[in-house]
């Protein structure tokens, strides 16, 4: 035993794969592999029907700093209000919530139209099928529910919506007020308009909008360090998508530039302040002076005195606009301690505060938007945000430092203008009361004005400021529709669905290959036993009739079906050669197998080449040969092993020469018991004095031992192994017989042999054990002319199934 598992493993390592028959296989079935291909398509096609598309669309931005001609008038504010571009921190605010409800506000974004399909809905933005008018919205408490729009008649429609989990459909007239939920609501008659079209509506508001648009944004760097961005704004709606994101673009350019004027609108905020207060004062101090002139008699004062007034004007007006400045950094004190987004300088403190400040405030305002950007990603409490609160604590305080050092130095030059101006009062003292009173007044007036041209000519100049200013990116290029879906991909996904088909009809090729277990090829039966196989017997081309006779091989002596019975006839010629007379011993594992069809046209091919052959049906339990020969089963070998009949009586003669037949007789409730009888030799040595070929179909040996005392006195024992219907478990029956009982004349006959590429070897024909195959299956021999097999007919010859 473990010299054959040698032998067997040595034969299974020296076989080489062929890879053309491996496609031959495969291409047996191909039909297979084709419904697998078209099963995918339809899934593709039906999920491609069923999964909404999405389109994609993009814009491209180019972020630089730009100045109009209008900077060259006047000096262009250091701080804008704005630092230099962080591309990663402008990419944060163009998500940003407040831009795209900016962004949404300027589209018809109210009432969303759609039509109804099977699966889902189709949105018809922009298009209206017909004209809904909000009367009153109530934007906490509306309801977001498709409603359906159904015509009934020129004057009357159909609503129906859902409230608290119950369908309602009400009839309503047009150009009629009507409330769903909290919005009022009328709907003007659209005209003609197609009744089997189901048409639905629903109403939005900004914030109902905002997921949709930020699920569908995405930014990103063209190329890496450059300062071009693109846009990509995803939807299932084309129009709507193109919309949205030029609309989210032309709000950043106005975010941006009005981020970067904000400094210079503050100040003209201040300034109009600061004017608003003055201009009464201006007007307060000219009347009073013309009343006074007028009742005084006094059209003006002396040089003495217009010298004194002048001074007194001068330092009155330096000490107002220090107050002014004084303001404008308590102001800014307070937006440094609020943590304020954009602190700027809101007036012009040149000379007044050191220039370090404008930095320090630059470089908060990068900071408290960086912690803006980082807050997107990490808690209030991550270590990324502890560190940037870090440095904004740093430079606040370096900020407020900065700011208390000018302020100290501001209050140090009032002291000094309040102390020249003790001094020049004390020279108006001194003049005559008519002097000094018209003074007075003029002072007044002189110094209110000079402040207010002052901070007029501050806040022309903030305004030709604010005008140069320009955003600091361009659109480069706007969204455009793009009505080619980029989700679902009909292509790949046909492609996939085409390759995960194809591959799933392999799979189950070789599903019925792995899992299949009967024997279709003859390698299996060689890998299986040492036990030689004499002969392959070809499966007959026509159906057999199991109630007429059986014997193929001389019915149809010119088919391949005969030429291979013959072959098996040869081949037994070279077995027990040195006998004159043969026993040959047919069996099988179960039954259906063809042993006894075999053992019929074995015998009958014997008995052509002039042989003296007889047949015995050994198979006591289920006789059926005799009804080949149309004789009687009434007496047989039965009859004769239980003493009552003798080998003359049970010998009955064929329509066809040189061939006798024994049947199996009556039925015996002992079948087992009979066989083992000595009378078995008996009639087995007088038949060898009459016959050359004794042949025995014997009772199958898997199922009951009735056949082993046959097997056991036989010159050939022959298994029987038939294709697609012997499991391959049958292969190792007959080297299981030739240990147990020590026989050494088992062969192998393999039964109803058809060509089945499917079951067929993957292995390069190749000789085993080292010796050449003795028997022939005749495959491809069918188109050789020299056979009369009918030609099968194929799905694609329609000319003979028509004359069949």
């Amino acid at each position: 035993m473990t010299q054959e598992k040698e032998k067997d493993s040595k034969k299974n390592t020296n076989r080489e794969i062929d890879y053309l028959k491996i496609g031959r296989i495969l291409f047996s079935r191909w039909y297979i592999i084709a419904s697998g291909v078209l099963l995918g398509l339809l899934f593709a096609w039906v999920y491609l029907w069923y999964t909404p598309k999405t389109y994609a669309t993009s814009g491209i931005l180019k972020f630089e700093e730009k100045k109009t001609e209008l900077s060259d008038l006047v000096s262009v504010m250091s701080n804008s209000g704005r630092g230099p571009i962080n591309l990663q921190s402008e990419k944060f605010i163009i998500q940003s919530r407040d831009l795209l409800l900016n962004a949404i506000r300027s589209l018809d974004y109210k009432i969303s139209f759609y039509i109804s399909g099977r699966v889902r809905s189709y949105e018809l933005y922009p298009n209206k099928p017909f004209q809904v008018d909000i009367l009153k919205f109530e934007k906490q408490e509306f309801s977001q529910d498709l409603i359906t729009f159904k015509p009934v008649n020129e004057q009357t429609f159909t609503l129906i919506w859902n409230s608290g989990g119950n369908e309602i459909q009400r009839n309503y007239t047009y150009h009629t007020p009507i409330r769903i939920g909290n919005v009022d609501f009328l709907i003007r008659y659209p005209g003609q308009i197609n009744a089997n079209i189901s048409y639905q509506f629903r109403f939005n508001t900004p914030e109902t909008l905002l997921a949709r648009v930020r699920n569908g944004l995405r930014t990103n760097e063209t190329l890496k360090n450059s300062n071009i961005v693109t846009i990509q704004q995803t939807d299932s709606n084309p129009q709507f998508a193109a919309d949205i994101l030029n609309a989210v673009m032309i709000e950043y350019l106005n975010y941006d530039r009005n981020q970067k004027t904000q400094s210079a609108t503050q100040m003209i905020h201040f300034i109009n302040d600061q004017q608003q207060y003055l201009s009464s004062a201006v007007k307060g101090s000219e009347s009073s002076l013309e009343k006074y002139k007028q009742n005084s008699g006094i059209l003006d004062v002396g040089s003495s005195a217009g010298a004194a007034l002048s001074k007194v004007s001068e330092l009155e007006s330096q000490r107002s606009l220090l107050k002014i400045q004084l303001m404008a950094i308590d102001q800014l004190k307070k937006q440094i301690n609020d943590d304020k987004n954009n602190v700027s300088l809101n007036f012009n403190l040149e000379g007044v505060v050191d220039p370090l400040l404008g930095i320090l405030i630059s470089n908060m305002n990068d900071l408290l938007a960086d912690r803006t950007a980082v807050l997107k990603t990490y808690s209030s409490t991550s270590q990324a945000v502890a560190d940037v609160n870090s440095q904004i604590s740093q430079v606040k305080t370096a900020a407020l430092q900065n700011i208390s050092a000018s302020s100290q130095r501001i209050q140090k030059n009032m002291d000094y203008l309040h102390n020249q101006l003790s001094q020049v009062n004390q020279q108006v003292s001194a003049l005559p009361a008519a002097e000094k009173n018209m003074i007075s007044l003029r002072r007044d007036f002189e110094i209110n004005e000079k402040v207010y041209s002052f901070l007029s000519e501050k806040k022309l100049e903030a305004q030709i400021n604010r005008s140069a200013i320009l955003p600091g990116a361009t659109v480069i290029e706007q969204a455009q529709v793009n009505k080619t879906p980029i989700s679902p991909d009909g292509k790949e996904i046909y492609r996939t669905s085409a390759i995960f088909g194809m591959l799933a009809g392999v799979g189950i090729i070789l599903f019925i290959r792995i899992f299949n277990p009967y024997i279709y090829d003859k390698e299996s039966v060689e890998q299986a036993t040492t036990v030689p196989i004499i002969g392959v017997i070809r499966k007959f081309p026509d159906k057999i009739d199991a109630d007429n006779a059986q014997i193929l091989a001389l019915s149809r002596p010119r088919s391949i079906f005969a030429e291979s019975v013959r072959s098996v006839r040869t081949n037994l010629n070279f077995l027990a050669s040195e006998k004159k007379s043969k026993v040959i011993c047919i069996t099988s594992e179960v039954a259906g197998e063809g042993k006894s069809f075999v053992a019929l046209n074995l015998s009958s091919t014997l008995a052509l080449i002039n042989k003296k052959v007889i047949l015995i049906g050994a198979d006591l339990r289920r006789p059926k040969l005799h009804h080949a020969f149309g004789l009687s089963n009434a007496k047989g070998l039965s009859n004769y092993l239980v003493h009552q009949s003798t080998v003359d009586d049970i010998i009955q003669h064929t329509t066809y020469e040189n061939l006798d037949f024994i049947s199996s007789g009556p039925i015996p409730p002992n079948p087992a018991e009979l066989l083992h009888h000595e009378r078995i030799a008996d009639l087995l040595n007088q038949l060898r004095t009459s016959y050359e070929i004794i042949m025995i179909d014997t009772a199958p040996i898997g199922l009951v031992s009735d056949s082993i005392p046959l097997i056991c006195q036989s010159d050939i024992n022959l298994f029987i192994i038939r294709y697609g219907k012997s499991k391959h478990s049958a292969a190792t029956i007959p080297q299981g017989l030739v240990h147990e009982y020590g026989l050494n004349n088992m062969a192998i006959v393999l039964n109803a042999f058809e060509e089945n590429l499917l079951q067929s070897s993957y292995y390069k024909n190749s000789t085993s054990h080292g010796t050449l195959h003795y028997y022939a299956d005749y495959n491809g021999y069918q188109s050789s002319g020299y056979y009369e097999d009918e030609e099968r007919l194929k799905w694609w010859n329609i000319r003979k199934w028509f004359k069949s």
